[in-house]
């Protein structure tokens, strides 16, 4: 199968891209050196081949936009490169899937959360992946063709982005402690999961939560990284580092800030009941497997 996939050189686009090397024709577009096609999707209209499969995995995440232009970035990237990317299909895929994130859902605390729930994402990047779903579903019906969009959560593969990876190296180096007792529990989804099923789906099309089925605890998730990397579990009381990150929202090379601890301290989860049925998804569970 011929396979086109923007952000193949990223987090999750290289680690679908190494599991399909072997078995599929891949078409790696990406900004950065290695990339069949090397383009910016922000800044340009790709020239593409015909394919069976398009993927679009490039996208803007994990960062916290300090000021207007930083935030226009998201909306440019997310938006504005979905756009380009549809402009260049010259001729129709077999099935199109854009990877998008539970972070549409706007929810900072939650259990169970289904896919016809509102859409109340308040930051550019929610309200930027909202708009670039938008434009995937116009254009896939307008022409007829099956589409998936994957709303996904926390991703584990190896040297992960984002809070996953800030967690890990924090372990690594010695200064993670756990808040409190580390009962909430997330979603999570091994991007190895993915990989495995989307070649399964082609004739397939909706919206769909992706998860592990588990939701692992803070403390669960925490425990198996410290078991791996050989590392003791440290755990603090929640008003100091809470004060501390508070000053590291203000100083950005510290390792916590208001954002990472809210989402270590509230419960949010979302529902993968739709995928299990209308798609046959058999996740694995993400602790113990990556």
């Amino acid at each position: 199968m011929k396979i086109l996939i923007t952000g193949a050189n990223g987090f999750l686009g290289s680690a679908i891209t190494e599991s399909w090397k072997d078995s599929h024709q891949i078409i790696k577009l990406d900004r950065s050196e290695g990339a069949d096609i090397k383009l910016d999707l922000a800044k340009e209209i790709p020239q593409l081949p015909p394919v069976d499969l398009v993927i679009h995995a490039a996208g803007k995440a994990h960062s916290i936009p300090m000021n207007p232009d930083q935030e226009a970035e998201f909306f440019q990237i997310n938006e504005g490169g979905t756009r380009n990317l549809l402009n260049g299909l010259n001729s129709l895929p077999k099935q199109m899937v854009l990877i998008s994130t539970v972070a549409v859902y706007g929810e900072d605390e939650g259990r169970g959360i289904v896919e016809s729930a509102p859409l109340k994402g308040t930051t550019p990047y929610a309200k930027s992946k909202i708009l670039a779903e938008e434009l995937w579903k116009k254009w896939a019906e307008e022409n007829d063709v099956n589409f998936l969009i994957l709303r996904l959560p926390l991703i584990a593969a190896p040297n992960p982005p984002g809070n996953l990876g800030a967690m890990i190296k924090a372990i690594k180096n010695g200064y993670y402690f756990r808040l409190g007792e580390g009962k909430a529990r997330k979603s999570m989804v091994l991007a190895s999961d993915l990989a495995k099923f989307i070649p399964r789906w082609m004739d397939k099309k909706g919206v769909f939560n992706l998860t592990d089925g588990v939701h692992p605890s803070v403390a669960e998730l925490d425990e198996f990284l410290c078991r791996k990397l050989s590392k003791p579990v440290r755990s603090i009381p929640e008003a100091p580092i809470r004060f501390l990150a508070k000053i590291g929202d203000f100083i950005p090379i510290l390792p916590v800030n208001s954002y990472r601890i809210q989402k270590l301290s509230f419960s949010l989860t979302f529902s993968d009941k739709k995928a299990q049925s209308e798609l046959g998804w058999k996740p694995l569970p993400v602790i113990g497997n990556f």
